[in-house]
């Protein structure tokens, strides 16, 4: 039989975490996965859970529930559920030993693996539980809306200002959410563009904890922390702007600024990433490939739709499909003689929103300290960000209004454990 690899596995394989000191079953879930990918051990006690799953960013996670490992499963599954929990969690335990099942079924994870049972039946089981998270995953997170721009002063940052409050505003209105259905809330805007912290400044408020923080407290992530140290804008908005000295975000590797960005999106409904000016390709890259839907925004000026051609040139050949990008033209004045569709066309993106030139307001609104959206909603700027914001927040319902799919074998085990419990202690 082959051992169990304890060691970073071959690119392109998926991995899988155990938590076990049982050699024999570390053994059975090894060869019982070995065509999906590779079994990596983790240690008994949990010190280095968020070490192993920040690094080889497993596809689930297995825990051995037999009796004499209840304690640390139960411990275990408890940190997963609270520092990581939209990573699937499977128990596995024997048919022979009812009091893992119960274990399991009492802790609530995903699913169990009967090691009693053929090995294919380990792999079926994974298998539909990942195709049930697969079609609940816009339900399981929320979702990230990026804005791209090539260069400064196309408008991202009052773009994302302005329709972070609008879909809060979506948010406020929206009836309330069935109880239990999530403890994500409200929305977050990430204001990663450049010149730097220009969204605070625009929503008049105040920060002392930067994105570069952020990462450097991945692990301790969690809606204590969120809600404390972030800066809230008085609407609710949360924003997490980039530190004042850009030195520091050099400090930080691109994988973990774009791991911040996918965890963040455990506790907001939406997240508004600006990424106008941005000088690093490489994040803008990584971070697209990761956003449930990237905009590029453009104007119309000749220097704005050149920059775009080479930003969308430089994603092309670090691998990012631009057909997943869509365009909204910024600033449009129909005298200009360029329509928005002609733009498109010469950027080969699809047009998804036009906004029009409003610069003289938008700039009195600034001047107060005031947002166009807030203000003014009867403005043509305002009312066409207010109608982008309601058909994101529709999309939004849409894709996760339905309730979670049950896998019938998992309810009916649920039912058989519950049974057994119930004359075991009423007998």
């Amino acid at each position: 039989m082959n051992a169990p690899r304890d060691s970073i596995p071959e690119t392109g394989s998926e991995t899988y975490l155990f938590a076990s000191s049982n050699g024999s079953h570390i053994t059975w879930l090894t060869d019982a996965l070995g065509s999906l990918g590779s079994v990596v051990v983790l240690a008994p006690d949990t010190k280095s859970l968020d070490e192993r799953i920040a690094l080889l960013g497993p596809v689930a996670v297995f825990i051995d529930f037999s009796p004499d490992q209840s304690a640390m499963a139960n411990q275990l599954h408890q940190r997963l559920k609270r520092d990581w929990p939209t990573l699937p969690v499977l128990a596995t335990g024997t048919s022979a030993e009812p009091a893992a099942m119960l274990s399991a079924l009492r802790a609530g994870v995903d699913d169990f693996i009967d090691m009693a049972a053929a090995s294919t039946e380990a792999v079926i089981t994974l298998r539909a539980l990942l195709d049930r998270r697969g079609t609940l995953q816009g339900g399981t997170r929320g979702s990230t809306l990026a804005l791209l721009g090539a260069r400064a002063g196309l408008g991202v940052t009052t773009l994302a200002t302005s329709l972070a409050l609008a879909l809060n505003d979506q948010l406020v209105h929206a009836p309330p959410r069935p109880s239990g259905r999530s403890a994500r809330h409200g929305v977050a805007l990430l204001d990663l563009g450049l010149p730097a912290r220009d969204g605070l400044l625009y929503l008049d408020t105040q920060s002392g904890f930067s994105f570069v923080d952020g990462v450097r407290n991945l692990r301790r992530l969690d809606q204590t922390l969120l809600h404390t140290a972030l800066a809230h804008h008085s609407s609710g908005v949360a924003v997490l702007p980039l530190p004042a000295s850009l030195a520091q975000v050099r400090e930080i590797s691109h994988a973990d600024s774009v791991t911040l960005i996918k965890r963040l999106a455990d506790f907001f409904d939406f997240q508004i990433a600006d990424l106008g000016g941005f000088s690093t390709i490489d994040f803008v890259a990584q971070t697209v490939r990761e956003t449930q839907q990237a905009w590029v925004v453009c104007d119309q000026s000749i220097g704005g739709i050149v920059s775009t051609a080479n930003m969308l040139k430089e994603l092309r050949t670090r691998g990012v499909e631009t057909d997943r990008l869509a365009l909204v033209v910024n600033k449009f004045d129909s005298h200009v003689g360029l329509p928005a569709k002609d733009i498109a066309e010469r950027l080969e993106l699809p047009l998804r929103h036009v906004l029009p030139s409003r610069s003289a307001q938008l700039l009195a609104a600034a001047s107060r300290g005031e947002m166009l959206v807030r203000t003014a909603r009867g403005d043509p700027y305002a009312q066409a960000v207010t109608g982008i914001a309601r058909v994101v927040h529709q999309e939004y319902i849409s894709a996760t209004g339905q309730p979670p799919a049950k896998d019938p074998r998992w309810v009916a085990l649920k039912s058989q454990l519950t049974g057994f419990w119930k004359s075991s202690h009423e007998g």
